[in-house]
Parts: C-alpha cells; structure tokens; sequence
C-alpha cells in the first residue's frame, strides 16, 4: 500500500475514537502490550515524559520538546489528534515522521494488526515508539490520547509523569464526576516516578496525594510556583500550561537544560515544533482566531480572553461532536454575537441542525450551514474591519480552516 492506501485502511477498516466515538474504545492495555512485544518492546529504548490532564495537554507537551530541543537534544514527540495530516501525530525535533516510514510500517506489521484487530490509536502509538527507538532519540514526550490508567500510551516508564488538570470531558469513558476522571487520569502515575500536577483542584488534590503516596512518588503541584513565564503561545491559558513545563523540566534528572534554554524553549514554541490551533490568529481586519478548545473549562478560558478583545461586532464559526454536553458549553457563548452553526466533516459531527436548534433555547442566534468551509466563508464575507471571527468549538472545525 502507498500512503494515502495506508491511511484509507487505517481509517476506514479500523476503529477510531475520533471519529467513531465510544466503539473504538477499549478498556484493556492487552492489545498495545501484544504489539511492544511484537515490535521488541520499543518503548523501552528511549527515555520519555508522560503528559495527561484534561486541558492544556497538547500544549505542555510541545513546550517540553521545545525547551529540550533549545538545549540540544533529539526530542521525540507524541500527540493527538491530528489537525490536518496524519504525521502530525509523531515529530522529531518539529519534523514529522515521512510518510514512507508510516505505509512501511503498517505494511511490515499489517498481518498482525488485522488478527490481533487493533484500534487505529493502539497502531498509531505502537507506530510512534518504534520511530522513536529506531531513530534514537534522546527523549521522547508522549501524550496521552484519552484518560491515563487504560490508554495505550500507559506502556512506558517515564522519567517524570505530568497531569496538566482536571475537567469533565469524555465522562462516558472515564466517569461523571471530577474525583472519578482524577483517578482515571492518575493512572500514570508509576512506583518512584515524579509526578507534576498543573493545577491543584481543591475537588481532587486528595485522589493525586493519595495516588503518589501508594507509589512513592514525589509529588509537585505547578501551580504552587508564583513566577510567570513568556511564550509565543497566545491565549491565557499558557500562563498554567508554561508553569506546568518548567516544574516537569526541574523534575528531570540526567539532562542538562540551562535557564536559557527554559525561557528559548517556551519562546519558540511554534517554531520548534509547529504548533498550530492553540488562540491562532489567521488574520487581521476582520481579525479571525481559532482555537482547539472544547470542553467547559477550555472554553470559559477562551471566551473570557475574547471579552478582553476591542471589537465592532464578533461572530461565531461553530461546530461541535456529538456526544457534547451542550447544556454545559453553550451557556458560555454570548448572546450577543452572530453564529455560524456547522458541521465538522467526520461521522461524529454533530448535525448542524442539532446545534442550530440547541443553540436557539439559549438564545444564540444565527445561521445553520451543512459544513464548516461554508459558515466560514459567509462568515468573512458579512464582517467588516474592526469585527472579530472566532473559529471553534472543536478541534475538527478549526482543521477544516487552518
């Protein structure tokens, strides 16, 4: 198979929780656990940080890779999902893996991945820490993909494991209340390991103390830290998010990272490791930011950061999935505002209709559009200078226009 053959069969044969939702789920390290045995074992070639939490994950993690790249070494990193291409998900130093390497791996280990009928994300981290091994890097920052104690990510020992914060998002998996996502979350944390919590949450502080005490585990709360730190990441939410990585680089033994380094790394985030979708503006006059947040507390976040703006009027391009609480989140929006309402293109859009109608008994008002492509150019052909366009709701709505 080339690569696009490699991808349609990845995508189409396979369960995938982005797409798919709850299916793809599975609550067994079994499979991931089969396939390092296959592949040798990978994971254990490289040295690795952890990073979980229910916001700012991303964010953290290319932090990190951009602070150990500033002080000279080979950085693997892991994230997920992916905004538009697919080698997005496994980079060293900011480069993507080729896609030669991504057809030739699936084609090498294709007969075991049908019988053993792996999901599309078990596969993909098997794909990640083989590339990380065989290219020998230094270290690798590895993201988990959804929860902590039961993804496939949980395989490693890390030198430091990190949980950015807790909010209510993927409750169908991972449970209905704060404590309950909290122990799901602290499944990373390992025997003797250092562990980092961005935030310290009054609701679920006790679940982590209680969780690196039975492992022995130094336990460090970011948020304790009262100095700031710049970045070029914009959004407010990178004040935690910075805090978070500099704690995790303190807790790093065995590599050399000067104060330099720390304040290079944070400051060349995008240009070390190509971020995109974190309060990116893609224009001035109308001035249009996008952001990948999309749950209640990453929202409040942004919307609160937009009040801060200076604007003549502001508008809405929105989409969402479906298994979003919108009684959670749209309460958030203001009323004020003209929306775009759409549907991100994947199976688990929700139907723009749906959030038309939704949206209305909260009294946001707008427009419904069959896909996002659509709401955004409608959007920029109603806005004059001196309005705001905010793209968002999910992370597949800001792909669809980035």
């Amino acid at each position: 198979m080339n690569y696009q053959q490699t991808l349609d069969w990845m995508f189409a044969q396979l369960p995938m929780y982005q797409r798919e939702g709850k299916t793809a789920f599975k609550k067994d390290l079994s499979n991931t656990l089969a396939f390092s045995k296959e592949l040798n074992f990978p994971e254990k070639r490289f040295k690795s940080i952890h990073v979980g939490g229910t916001n700012g994950k991303g964010s953290t993690s290319h932090m990190l890779a951009s602070i150990l790249q500033e002080a000279g070494y080979k950085v693997g990193l892991y994230t997920s999902p992916h905004l538009k291409n697919f080698t997005e998900r496994i980079r060293i130093n900011g480069v993507e893996i080729p896609k030669r390497k991504v057809s030739s791996f699936i084609n090498k280990n294709k007969g075991f991945l049908e019988s053993q009928k792996l999901s599309f994300f078990e596969m993909t981290v098997g794909m990640a820490f083989d590339y990380f091994a065989n290219e020998k890097v230094d270290i690798a920052i590895i993201e988990v993909g959804l929860g902590g104690r039961l993804d496939s990510t949980n395989i490693i020992k890390p030198e430091v494991s990190v949980i950015t914060n807790i909010g209510l998002d993927h409750t169908q998996f991972l449970g209905e209340t704060l404590p309950e996502i909290a122990f799901e979350k602290a499944g990373i944390i390992k025997e003797n390991i250092p562990i980092v919590i961005g935030e310290k949450q009054e609701r679920v502080k006790d679940v982590f103390i209680t969780k690196a005490h039975e492992c022995r585990s130094s336990l460090f709360f970011a948020s304790d830290n009262n100095e700031s730190y710049i970045t070029d990441l914009l959004g407010d939410y990178q004040i935690k998010n910075s805090k978070t990585a500099v704690e995790a680089i303190n807790q790093l033994k065995g590599f050399k990272i000067s104060i330099k380094n720390i304040s290079d790394g944070l400051l060349n985030v995008v240009k070390n490791t190509n971020l995109k979708g974190r309060w990116q503006i893609l224009q001035e006059n109308p001035k249009v930011i996008c952001d990948t947040a999309h749950n209640k507390e990453g929202l409040k976040i942004v919307l609160n950061q937009l009040r801060k703006e200076t604007f003549k009027k502001i508008y809405f391009v929105l989409g969402v999935v479906s298994d979003k609480k919108l009684e959670e989140v749209l309460p958030l929006f203001p009323k004020e505002a003209t929306y775009y309402f759409c549907k991100p293109n994947i199976p688990r859009g929700m139907s723009e209709e749906v959030l038309y109608k939704k949206a209305a008994s909260f009294e946001l008002k707008g427009k419904k559009y069959s896909s996002v492509k659509k709401a955004y150019k409608n959007a920029l052909s109603n806005a004059n200078q001196g309005d705001i366009i905010y793209v968002g709701g999910s992370t597949f709505v800001v792909a669809e226009i980035i």
